[in-house]
């Protein structure tokens, strides 16, 4: 394992540091080629190559080549790896405010979303992280995360009861599972096929191309759209990195950035389509259960922060929105 480590670091270290007129920044994920981030990924290496005329490029290790979203996180907080997309789940592990996203049912709609993303809060939160050496340079759109389980449908948070949920490493989440009455358990999303096979968990919670992408459908054939959370995806540059080029060149890459997520939020609303068409042409029972329970029983997660001064500000900001 220590030399597969050194290895990584090695590989993700060259070209990050060098003082040159070119430039390669290594940008690792843990997404699937075809999904709708990769590809954005793809036209923002593109569109970066174009805009600085060769001198400024992209490397692109997805699959978790470099490790989990946690691990690339802490690459780039000691300058080993370039960028990296992470979940803004967890990214709160790093950014205590970003936890704000994972509030159930936080935004009203879509529009509501986006114009949150792309306003003032989103700017400070993407700021909020450069102390810890992460400098967000914009959001993905990830969709809203749904229950999908083996045996039956949840249909009502009583359906979770006595269950084990997979959940990111967050503690927003875990605290929401629990509110609903299951058992929240972390497990790396390259682990959950197989334990979704072998019963370490009787189900998980996601968006619709990465549940069908994942191939998790294979094992859940249930998928109930309660829409509990609506977490994005950020996309993150080490600071060490993003201090080392020059104005020229750091106007280059959010340029690239912005027309990325421009372009990924499209694909994604493509891709929500096919993802749902898809898994029920392979046997997934597709529900839409009453929002309005689960919304009770997570009222105490809500309660939870009230303490939590800086978060309990940004939520009540964001609902204030029109």
């Amino acid at each position: 394992m220590k030399i597969k480590m050194i290895i990584i670091l090695l590989v993700c270290f060259y070209g990050c540091g060098k003082v040159s007129k070119y430039k390669t920044i290594k940008l690792a994920h843990g997404l699937d080629t075809n999904h709708p981030v990769h590809k954005a990924m793809l036209k923002m290496g593109e569109d970066l190559d174009s805009l600085s005329k060769g001198t400024l490029k992209l490397e692109i290790y997805p699959n978790q080549q470099l490790g989990s979203e946690r691990q690339c996180l802490e690459l780039l907080q000691i300058g080993s790896l370039g960028m990296t997309k992470v979940s803004a789940a967890v990214m709160e592990n790093f950014s205590p405010d970003m936890k704000v996203f994972g509030l159930p049912f936080l935004f009203r709609d879509k529009a509501h979303t986006f114009k949150t993303l792309d306003g003032v809060i989103g700017k400070e939160l993407l700021d909020g992280g450069t102390q810890y050496w992460l400098k967000g340079l914009g959001y993905y759109d990830a969709g809203s995360r749904s229950f999908y389980t083996k045996k039956e449908p949840i249909l009502s948070p009583d359906n979770l009861d006595g269950l084990k949920i997979r959940v990111m490493e967050s503690v927003t989440a875990m605290n929401m599972i629990r509110s609903m009455g299951g058992s929240p358990t972390p497990i790396s999303s390259g682990e959950l096929y197989t334990a979704l096979q072998q019963g370490v968990v009787d189900g998980a919670e996601n968006n619709p191309p990465t549940f069908y992408l994942s191939r998790q459908y294979e094992v859940c054939k249930y998928f109930s759209l309660d829409e509990h959370t609506t977490i994005p995806d950020v996309l993150i540059i080490s600071t060490h990195v993003w201090e080392a080029l020059n104005s020229q060149q750091k106007k280059w890459l959010q340029l690239a950035a912005d027309a990325s997520v421009k372009y990924q939020r499209k694909l994604w609303a493509i891709s929500e389509e096919e993802a749902l068409e898809s898994v029920k042409k392979a046997g997934v029972t597709i529900t839409r259960p009453d929002k309005t329970m689960f919304k009770e029983k997570v009222e105490s997660v809500y309660e939870d922060y009230k303490d939590d001064e800086s978060v309990y500000k940004l939520l009540k900001r964001i609902q204030a929105i029109q």
